[in-house]
């Protein structure tokens, strides 16, 4: 059961997809992968829909992508699309471009379709907590090695204590998560997500227990996994 929450800020939802997926060494971006007679994306956009605080979601694609616009589900009142970049952070930064009159953004993995319900409210209700923002994270529990470049060796081994797993969605503040994307790029730095952006230039955004279900599709593997949560998820247990 949904219980919509009475605290109603307005947020809009990025999701870039305009990854070719080549590690799963497909014709075809992985985002549209079928699962359970729906694509990947589809799953992914279909929960973020469920939440009433989010009145928009813009779908940055490829500008060679033929496959969005043939899924019922990119006529959705409540979708746009956009085209985005060569890398996560352009086509992040091109959704934020034409956001107006919205204070707070969720940027989530098209390829994490098993987010649940629960856990969107859980990050989406810290916006009374912190003014920067937060993502959804797990605490490591493998024990993590250091190796060498050729990744032949262990070194090391990495006290994991205070380590957590980055998930999406992350959500911010919609213009201190502009100010440090674009700084990032004049400064040239490297970053994997939005929350490194912040943490780099001094904004500390909330660390959110996720679920372990919360998996990001990379290689074949993980489609046995989602696959296995989607069925859960839609027999209700």
């Amino acid at each position: 059961m949904i219980l919509f929450s009475l605290f109603r800020p307005k947020i809009v939802a990025i999701v870039p997809a305009a990854g070719i997926g080549s590690r799963m060494q497909l014709d075809f971006p992985k985002q549209y992968i079928k699962i359970q007679n729906r694509t990947i994306l589809e799953h992914t956009l279909a929960t973020l829909l469920l939440h009433p605080n989010i009145v928009r979601i813009i779908v940055s694609l490829n500008h060679q992508d033929n496959y969005f616009h043939k899924l019922s589900i990119s006529s959705h009142p409540r979708i746009i699309s956009v085209i985005g970049g060569q890398k996560r952070i352009n086509s992040v930064l091109a959704g934020l471009k034409i956001i107006k009159d919205i204070d707070w953004v969720i940027v989530h993995d098209a390829v994490r379709p098993c987010l649940s319900y629960q856990d969107l409210e859980k990050l989406i209700s810290i916006i009374k907590q912190n003014p920067v923002g937060g993502l959804l994270a797990r605490p490591v529990s493998d024990t993590i090695k250091y190796s060498d470049t050729k990744r032949k060796k262990s070194l090391s081994t990495i006290y994991r204590k205070n380590l957590w797993h980055a998930l999406t969605p992350q959500l911010f503040q919609i213009n201190i998560l502009k100010y440090c994307l674009k700084k990032i790029i004049k400064d040239n730095i490297s970053i994997t997500d939005e929350a490194s952006a912040l943490e780099y230039y001094g904004y500390y955004p909330l660390l959110v227990l996720g679920g372990g279900n919360n998996i990001k599709i990379t290689s074949p593997e993980d489609l046995s996994f989602a696959n296995f949560y989607l069925k859960k998820c839609n027999h209700g247990e």
